[in-house]
């Protein structure tokens, strides 16, 4: 569809008394197709209604403008139509007469006969019938926004803007309503545009939320696509497979949103003691098993131990949610999958690069391939098995997730597909979705499989859903799997205290490793604000028998969850470069020509150096050499691109130099 409405980057700024200014609005920018139903929501005072009113003609733009079928607004009119809060009714007029009032002005051109019945159908449309005589004060406040809802349509407006159209009305009503406002949109086929504060009811009756940040400069911060089916019904919308990860979206970004407002007001926003300059620290994680070294140095003590004192862990609902986190500054470092610090730098996806650093490696290993039991029950085993039910039905199409483009469970997904023959763009799809997701969308038939780390792969087994057709110690024994990321800038900015958090984990990691740990690390990993998940299946590969859903015995695998053994937290420079090889290999990024400086600036080895010294620990790294993969193919660090062109299953190898000189950044 073609774009219907245009949000030229609007700015809307208001003159203070003092002779200052407030700007509401920044850099608006959004475009509507014609029959969308899009939502705005924020908390208030984050100028949902300021941007809803320059909609509608009814406040203008400081900068910026709004297209409405190629003209601009600059004033009211009757192609849109506003439903406000407060109903907005003339209390001396019916029913019929408050509508037939807007159709008379607006249509005066038309006969007679034609405008009343415009009005009859309208009331009809809105189930009040039975009260077309009634004047306001005799309606309950369901049939007056009803009223409001009937003589807006009743002008047929282009678009209908709606501020809060229910926020006032009891529950049942107002799911009543929101009902009929669906119906009435579905058959009208009129583009909406709403502001509430409800989530569940965006959810509802949108195609696209728009969620806006705090003001001062409140700008879009993020856009979700409700791809639920139409037409819709309440419990088949909360009973979608991705209803509860779109609201958990919805309501992570308001919380955050919550959190900067309550950062804001505190001062000072940087505290600094004990040596260092920063020790309030934000850290982003994600709820799987290896996210121990976080949690563990801070329930331990390890961060306070080394002048940290004040460390928040925040618990993300995805790994989008982690690199966004950390570039907009609103995290101090993170866990990351091993491959975001190297694409974030790079900017892949055509984003402006943002320099990520890693000194430390916080895990290897941990991740599986899972497929669903149906697969199982068809008998297939093994990957040739998995090539086979494909290849049998060619009208289906096998959809896999994997939790980040740049994660090593999308690399090694890739590369385990490809190994038998199997291309993962043309005969498969890969989905993005969160790890705490997979379990879901497999039980509800969304996917057949999915890469992950623990304990989602053991829950599938668990719950009879799934079984483990591979683990990643069969593919790539001691790969680097989550790493400490943090921006260049920020390293630079509080050099002291960056040092001071990699020894904290470092310390962590050793912590973790030491197997008398591990059932006290279970019982905090399982707490509700870290992972919460069940121990039985959160054991499985951490400290029990790892169990494939295979029917065979479980099996030991005691490095399954690898934190500080063997060299485990070097940032290994030739691992950066085969993860750079494998993004190329795919169309992530190019290959870059410049990888030497690339590899240096990201896998920082002389920070990590200076922690372990600190401690005593050994600062050596791994043997240079190659990388044996299991299908016997050797990766050679001193000639990536003839590796590349010899893999037989790719994408066009692009090979570009990648100016990062442009983004350097300064010592403070």
């Amino acid at each position: 569809m073609s774009v219907f409405v245009e949000i030229d980057h609007i700015d809307r700024v208001f003159p203070l008394p003092n002779g200052g200014s407030y700007t509401a609005l920044k850099n608006i920018e959004l475009r509507i197709r014609q029959g969308e139903f899009v939502t705005l929501i924020g908390h208030s005072g984050c100028g949902k209604s300021t941007l809803l009113n320059i909609i509608a003609g009814l406040d203008q733009p400081t900068h910026g403008g709004i297209i409405l079928e190629g003209r601009q607004v600059t004033q009211p009119g009757p192609d849109r139509m506003v439903v406000f809060q407060n109903y907005s009714l003339l209390p001396w007029l019916t029913v019929r007469e408050n509508i037939a009032l807007a159709v008379d002005e607006v249509m005066a051109n038309r006969p007679k006969g034609e405008r009343k019945g415009i009005v009859e159908h309208h009331i009809e449309l809105v189930g009040l019938r039975q009260a077309a005589k009634k004047r306001p004060s005799e309606l309950s406040g369901g049939m007056k926004q009803r009223v409001a809802i009937a003589r807006a349509l009743a002008i047929r407006p282009k678009l209908l803007l709606l501020d809060e159209p229910f926020g006032a009305l009891d529950a049942l009503t107002r799911g009543g309503l929101q009902e009929q406002l669906m119906k009435i949109c579905e058959e009208s086929h009129v583009t909406c545009v709403m502001v509430t504060h409800d989530v569940d009811e965006a959810l509802l009756l949108s195609d696209r939320i728009v969620m806006l940040t705090n003001g001062p400069e409140s700008h879009i911060g993020q856009i979700i696509e409700v791809e639920i089916p139409r037409p819709r019904h309440r419990l088949e919308v909360v009973n979608h497979p991705s209803y509860y990860r779109l609201r958990n979206e919805m309501i992570y970004f308001l919380n955050q949103q919550k959190k900067a407002k309550q950062r804001q007001s505190k001062q000072p926003q940087v505290i600094a003691r004990n040596g260092l300059e920063k020790v309030n620290l934000e850290i982003g994680f994600i709820p799987l098993t290896d996210c121990a070294p976080l949690v563990v140095a801070k329930e331990k003590g390890f961060f306070a131990k080394y002048g940290l004192e004040e460390v928040t862990l925040n618990r993300e609902p995805s790994w989008k949610a982690i690199a966004k986190g950390i570039v907009s500054g609103r995290l101090d470092a993170a866990q990351m999958v091993a491959g975001m610090p190297l694409t974030l730098t790079v900017g892949a996806g055509n984003k402006t690069p943002v320099p990520v650093v890693t000194a430390l490696t916080l895990s290897r290993n941990g991740n599986a391939i899972t497929l669903s039991k149906r697969l199982y029950d068809q008998g297939v085993r093994t990957l040739a098995d998995f090539k086979a039910a494909i290849q049998a039905t060619p009208d289906k199409v096998h959809t896999l997730g994997m939790v980040y483009p740049s994660s090593m469970h999308n690399l090694m997904l890739r590369y385990w597909l490809a190994s038998g023959g199997i291309d993962p763009d043309q005969d498969v799809s890969l989905t993005v979705i969160p790890p705490a997701q997979m379990v879901s969308n497999l039980k509800a038939g969304n996917i057949d499989g999915y890469c992950v780390g623990e304990p989602w792969n053991s829950r599938a087994v668990y719950e009879e859903l799934g079984f483990v057709i591979a683990t990643d110690m069969e593919l790539w024994p001691g790969h680097p799997e989550k790493v400490l990321g943090v921006r260049e800038e920020w390293v630079n900015k509080y050099p002291q205290t960056h040092i001071a958090l990699v020894k904290a984990l470092l310390e962590a990691c050793e912590y973790c490793d030491d197997p008398r740990n591990r059932e006290e690390i279970l019982g905090l990993l399982t707490q509700e604000q870290y992972v919460g998940s069940a121990p039985e299946y959160t054991r499985p590969g951490f400290i029990d028998p790892y169990n494939r859903g295979t029917g065979e015995l479980p099996q030991q695998l005691p490095r399954f969850n690898q934190f500080y053994v063997d060299k485990t937290n070097y940032p290994d420079q030739i691992e950066g470069l085969w993860l750079l090889t494998q993004l190329a290999r795919w169309g992530i990024i190019p290959f870059p020509k410049n990888w030497v400086n690339i590899v240096d600036r990201v896998r920082r080895i002389d920070l990590f150096g200076a922690a372990a010294r600190d401690l005593g620990f050994s600062d050596i790294g791994h043997d240079r050499g190659p990388i044996r993969m299991f299908d016997g193919t050797v990766f050679d660090p001193d000639d990536p691109l003839e590796y590349l062109n010899s893999l037989e299953i790719k994408r066009p190898i692009r090979v570009e130099e990648v100016d990062i000189d442009s983004f350097v950044t300064p010592v403070a």
